[in-house]
């Protein structure tokens, strides 16, 4: 009994072995291309060439097996003598200038995303800066003793009320007490003949 899931999970196994095979393509097309150029065969260059990361062609083993053999036929024909020892070499300094303006491309992006970010950066240091400055800080700092002064005058006179405040409830506690006496002694007074 098959569930809803494995329609899906089955459509993107096959997307990913697609994906998978035409990278293992663009490899061997890439390799293809370094030979033609008498460019040596590397893993960084076939990565390049081939738009894959270097961990897919070191994971993939048709991939890894391609550039094997793609270095092992070049180093059997760098024993062979050449007639062309110039074409050689200038395989490996084109390879070289490629690698290197690869890293400067990629250092110079990484260059402007770092900037871009600074300048947003120091831009918010400045907003934050600008709307405190030494004048407001001094107003704030003193609005704020004085708040702070005037909530201790609030906290001692509310205990003083408190205080009053018990002091009242005592006094009518005790008159209630006179009074009630004095009705009592007055009930007494009625009632007696």
């Amino acid at each position: 009994m098959s569930t809803p899931a494995q329609p899906r999970t089955a459509a993107a196994l096959a997307s990913r072995r697609r994906a998978t095979q035409a990278a293992v393509d663009r490899v061997h097309d890439a390799i293809a291309r370094l030979r033609r150029e008498r460019t040596p065969v590397s893993t960084a260059a076939v990565a390049r060439h081939a738009r894959v990361s270097r961990t897919f062609l070191y994971t993939n083993a048709e991939a890894r097996t391609a550039i094997d053999a793609a270095k092992a036929a070049a180093g059997e024909q760098h024993h062979q003598p050449r007639d062309e020892p110039d074409d050689r070499q200038e395989a490996t300094w084109r390879e070289r200038a490629l690698n290197a303006e690869h890293g400067l491309k990629s250092a110079n992006t990484e260059i402007l995303t770092q900037r871009t970010r600074i300048g947003e950066l120091l831009g918010r240091i400045r907003d934050l800066e600008a709307e405190w400055t030494e004048e407001s800080i001094q107003r704030v700092t003193t609005e704020n003793t004085t708040l702070k002064q005037r909530v201790r005058q609030l906290a001692g006179d509310n205990r003083g009320l408190d205080e009053r405040l018990t002091a009242a409830r005592s006094n009518l506690r005790f008159q209630d007490r006179r009074i009630a006496d004095l009705e009592a002694q007055l009930a007494d007074a009625r009632t007696r003949p």
